[in-house]
């Protein structure tokens, strides 16, 4: 698949209604066995461009919706419309407007985060979860009051200001969206001109750039980190695949560790020439390590991997 050309066989786009919203999804493969893929920040459905085929051929009937405030999905205007809660209803609306008998659901940075909490709170049924680069909630408490990892995160109290962000972010259209794959990314060639326009295509639609930073303003700015710990971090018994790209400039490897604790069935693999963006950045490896935890297969350790 070309990623100049954005072409991947068999795709799909539609509108799928949930959680009270349109969604646009990419759709891929058949059959009512589902994967559900949620991407991060600054983002969208083109993140698992290098996933999509393999979950398909798989034998995976695979979504990959933009989230609620990016892309072609709708855009509420509120801060509290982008509540945790809210996030983890939007997941369940899709789950069931598939109405597939088996999910895996797969989340990479904010996808991640919302997978863990989907997990935690069982909130439906899943025969799998894959994380990338989303640190376990509970672990990461500690990691989180690190020094580095305060001064790596610096950015995210940046956007709890209104109105400020948007416009350093939206400035020479959207130019920092798309630098912020180039610059940090270990293998830029996976990230040619025509992946950063459509990243900076997609955040510069009316309402986008608002929508995707009041994730970071409903979890920090209102209190929904605070509930969500209040409500504590239940073991989850869930098989779950959890990769980590070392060369994350925004996560440490610290806030990575300690999940073992707290998921019962856990396969834990670092990749250490992936930035945060691993699954776009290192796809062959990402792929292969997939593959096999999917085909209950021992995991290859990334040198083994590559």
């Amino acid at each position: 698949m070309s990623d100049t050309s954005l072409e991947i066989q068999g795709l799909r786009h539609r509108t799928v209604k949930a959680n009270g919203l349109t969604f646009h999804v990419t759709e891929c493969g058949e059959g009512d066995r589902l994967a559900l893929c949620l991407h991060g920040f600054p983002e969208n459905w083109i993140s698992w461009r290098y996933q999509i085929p393999l979950l398909a051929e798989m034998g995976w009937r695979v979504w990959a919706p933009d989230m609620r405030g990016y892309g072609g999905s709708d855009k509420p205007e509120s801060v509290d419309d982008y509540a945790i809660e809210t996030l983890l209803e939007d997941v369940a609306g899709l789950i069931d407007a598939s109405e597939a008998s088996e999910v895996l659901l797969i989340g990479h940075d904010w996808g991640g985060i919302i997978a863990w909490y989907f997990a935690l709170r069982q909130i439906r049924p899943l025969s799998g979860l894959v994380i990338m680069n989303a640190p376990h909630p509970g672990a990461s408490e500690k990691a989180f009051r690190r020094p580095i990892q305060l001064l790596r995160s610096l950015y995210a109290l940046f956007f709890q200001i209104p109105g400020l962000p948007e416009k350093w972010l939206g400035a020479r259209n959207a130019k920092r969206v798309g630098a912020a794959f180039s610059r940090m990314a270990r293998h830029r060639e996976h990230f040619p001109e025509a992946i950063l326009e459509l990243y900076q295509h997609s955040a510069l639609r009316p309402g986008a750039l608002t929508g995707m930073l009041n994730y970071y303003r409903a979890f920090l700015g209102r209190g929904g980190l605070d509930r969500q710990r209040e409500l504590g971090y239940p073991e989850i018994d869930v098989r779950t695949l959890f990769l980590w790209g070392e060369r994350d400039t925004a996560l440490g490897r610290k806030t990575s560790e300690g999940a073992e604790a707290f998921v019962s069935n856990l396969v834990l693999r670092y990749i250490p020439d992936a930035s945060h963006w691993v699954q776009q950045d290192t796809p062959e490896t990402v792929n292969k390590m997939l593959g096999a935890w999917l085909r209950e297969e021992s995991v290859p350790e990334a040198g083994n991997a590559g």
